[in-house]
């Protein structure tokens, strides 16, 4: 099994249930790792038989322009959808933080999978 991983992957977007915290975008920081649907691009060299990262990155910012979440879960299973869906990926791991939105806290956040982990 291939694993493609973005680290650290900075995003502005409305996300939490207060009032005051919605009023603004807010940087959230996405650590994501995503299963190839096979393993035909360690043969052939070619992007087309892989998941192209760079796709899935800008995909991810437009996503997340467009739509505003309450709650992290529900951001992170938006994102997990989207990249299974667009993407043909079989299993993906989504960790959302955000950072420094809790005193004393330096970032809180979840970290779900999706789909079927290839073996």
């Amino acid at each position: 099994m291939n694993i493609i991983f973005l680290n650290e992957v900075k995003i502005q977007t409305i996300l939490g249930v207060p009032e005051w915290e919605r009023m603004v975008p807010q940087s959230i920081v996405l650590d994501i790792e995503i299963a190839m649907p096979n393993n035909e691009s360690c043969i052939t060299d070619n992007i087309s038989d892989t998941i192209d990262y760079g796709l899935v990155v800008a995909r991810l910012h437009e996503s997340l322009n467009d739509k505003k979440f309450k709650l992290v879960e529900a951001l992170a299973e938006h994102l997990c959808q989207l990249i299974i869906k667009e993407f043909k990926a079989p299993w993906v791991k989504v960790k959302v933080a955000k950072p420094g939105i809790l005193p004393g806290v330096k970032s809180l956040g979840v970290i779900i999978e999706r789909g079927s982990k290839p073996v």
